[in-house]
């Protein structure tokens, strides 16, 4: 079966879910799926996918795995025996062919938000397993000889020695066995270089460092959990701290758009959290005006990270590299270039929240298209409540 561990996620999932366990465990959510790739017929292989998670809500945490998370120093003690006791229910799910479109899957996963957050990134990672194990021939030489070839552009090249990237691509790698296989590649090819994974399950088995804080979702929620629209990422921003008292201090900043987080992210968020991650819209002008925004709150920019994770390649890395050295630390999190590039075009999936205690949520992303929400209604609302365009 195609998920063989729990821990078989991103690191970020931990880290929501014990915040979750903490502050919001009564939460109820909803998330929905889909696929922006057009024409892909994800309903005939509805069985397979129904057999991968019934596999997938039957398993538990192992001994060991509780041990290795015991030992994450964030990870505190109650949360750790609260996984002991964690597994994934599957009449939380609905999953359904499409009535109105031929060949899509309408997937659903509604119930509390501590139960159901662990959802997203397996049944992503199994929807994409199956769509290619059923529609290509994995070529796995000619992933190796791709990724060789990105390797080698980033070691060799003069002046990018300590630019650095870690691997972000659990959720649409081709394969189980690829990614697997492609880890530890990329670990020797790049030495000091490679950083390590989001996957926890990975990072367990080849010794890498984990990598991960929080996600769209998780400031999303407190759009129906905070006092009041207007102070959701606020209120976000602030459980955070109180949850980690400084550690894991990399915000998300593209929920509702750059310019309403910067209206938000104060002196104090700005003292406060180590740096910011981008994840939609020009990464040039971000981060030229989180650099600005820092300096302009009395902080200096050269002591905070911008993290990268927006359909990066080994190019767009270097060039971002080059551009922001000397003037911040910069980080970068490489997803499906490193986990899906054997030759078949990767889907475009993904899986987002859009309900949180029978509320709509929404990210208005920075990027056309990465936005997803069920309510125009609400939309318009959001955007007038943040006084957006």
């Amino acid at each position: 079966m195609i998920i063989q561990s729990l821990l078989d996620t991103d690191l970020y999932k931990f880290t929501m879910m014990q915040a979750v366990l903490h502050q919001y465990p009564g939460a109820i959510v909803q998330y929905r799926f889909k696929c922006r790739t057009p024409g892909i017929d994800l309903a005939a292989y509805m069985d397979e996918i129904n057999a991968e998670i019934d596999h997938l809500c039957s398993l538990r945490f192992t001994a060991d795995e509780l041990e290795y998370m015991r030992r994450l120093r964030f990870v505190k003690p109650d949360f750790a025996d609260f996984l002991g006791l964690f597994h994934l229910d599957r009449k939380y799910i609905s999953l359904q062919a499409s009535k109105t479109v031929p060949g899509e899957i309408e997937l659903d996963i509604t119930g509390p938000w501590l139960h159901t957050i662990m959802f997203e990134v397996p049944l992503l990672a199994i929807i994409n397993e199956v769509w290619f194990r059923n529609t290509t021939t994995a070529d796995f030489a000619e992933g190796e000889r791709r990724l060789q070839v990105k390797t080698a552009l980033l070691r060799d090249t003069p002046g990018f020695e300590n630019c650095r990237i870690a691997d972000y691509g659990s959720r649409r790698r081709y394969s189980r066995k690829w990614h697997g296989t492609m880890l530890p590649m990329l670990r020797d090819a790049l030495g000091s270089q490679f950083v390590g994974t989001s996957n926890v399950h990975f990072a367990r088995m080849y010794g890498m460092t984990p990598h991960g804080t929080m996600a769209h979702e998780y400031l999303q929620a407190f759009q129906a959990l905070g006092p009041r629209l207007r102070d959701s990422q606020v209120a976000a921003l602030e459980s955070w701290a109180r949850e980690y008292r400084g550690d894991l201090g990399i915000a998300l900043s593209d929920v509702v758009g750059m310019e309403a987080f910067l209206r938000d992210f104060d002196m104090y968020f700005c003292k406060l959290f180590d740096g910011v991650r981008h994840d939609s819209g020009d990464p040039v002008a971000w981060g030229d005006r989180m650099l600005a925004h820092f300096k302009a709150n009395r902080v200096d920019p050269a002591n905070k990270v911008l993290v990268f994770s927006d359909g990066l390649n080994i190019e767009k890395v270097m060039q971002l590299y080059d551009y922001f050295r000397g003037r911040c630390q910069v980080a970068f999190g490489v997803g499906t270039h490193l986990t899906n590039d054997l030759g078949p075009t990767p889907l475009n999936i993904v899986i987002k929240m859009v309900r949180c205690n029978g509320q709509p949520v929404a990210k208005l992303s920075d990027s056309p298209g990465k936005s997803m929400c069920d309510d125009p209604a609400y939309l318009s609302y959001l955007r007038q409540v943040f006084e957006l365009q």
